[in-house]
């Protein structure tokens, strides 16, 4: 799972990076991806692993919250109201 489709959603200022990360490695997931462009999101994404504790329903309903109103008009959310992120769309030679 990629948990924060580039830097869009954090763009909404709606939730930090760790609520992005905290979200995805509470889900029934097998890898969460995170980008490390730096040493400083690389020590980010190291310390957010190491806080992480499954999240309760009350701090799920509570993040949800947060999001409800930046994300009703997929503004952030490229990848589901866009191609921007659809390489294959924007390259239909890859398909032969």
């Amino acid at each position: 799972m990629k948990r924060m489709g580039d830097h869009h959603i954090l763009d909404s200022k709606a939730v930090t990076p760790f609520d992005c990360l905290h979200y995805a490695m509470n889900l029934p997931v097998s890898v969460v991806i995170t980008g490390c462009d730096s040493l400083a999101i690389l020590r980010q994404a190291i310390d957010a692993a190491k806080e992480f504790r499954p999240l309760s329903d009350s701090q799920l309903t509570a993040l949800k919250a947060k999001t409800a109103r930046v994300a009703a008009n997929g503004k952030y959310e490229l990848y589901k109201t866009s191609d921007h992120f659809d390489s294959t769309g924007h390259h239909p030679e890859w398909l032969g």
